[in-house]
C-alpha cells in the first residue's frame, strides 16, 4: 500500500489504446529513470479496455516490480517500480 501522498500519476482518459501503450511505457521508464519506486496510472473503469492494455504493458516491462487496482477505485492502477542502482 502506497504511504506516500504525492506519487507520479498518469491520467489516461479520453486514450485510445495505441496511445495509451505509448504513454504507459514512456511513464514507466521516465519514472524509472527518476528514481520513483511508486507511480499511479488512472484509466478509468468503463468496460476495461484501457485497464486491460496498461496492465499487458506492464506485465512486459523490466522496471516494473508489482502492480495493482487501488482497493477504492478499480479505475486506478499502483504500480511499484525496482529501485535504481
Amino acid at each position: 500500500m502506497f504511504l506516500e501522498r504525492n506519487i507520479p500519476t498518469l491520467d489516461l482518459h479520453g486514450m485510445d489504446r495505441e496511445i495509451t501503450r505509448i504513454l504507459v511505457k514512456e511513464f514507466v521508464h521516465d519514472n524509472y529513470k527518476l528514481g520513483n519506486v511508486h507511480i499511479a496510472i488512472v484509466h478509468g473503469k468503463g468496460q476495461g479496455i484501457l485497464k486491460k492494455t496498461v496492465h499487458e504493458v506492464l506485465k512486459k516491462e523490466r522496471e516494473v516490480n508489482d502492480y495493482y487496482l487501488d482497493f477504492f477505485n478499480i479505475g486506478c492502477t499502483f504500480v511499484e517500480l525496482k529501485r535504481k542502482n
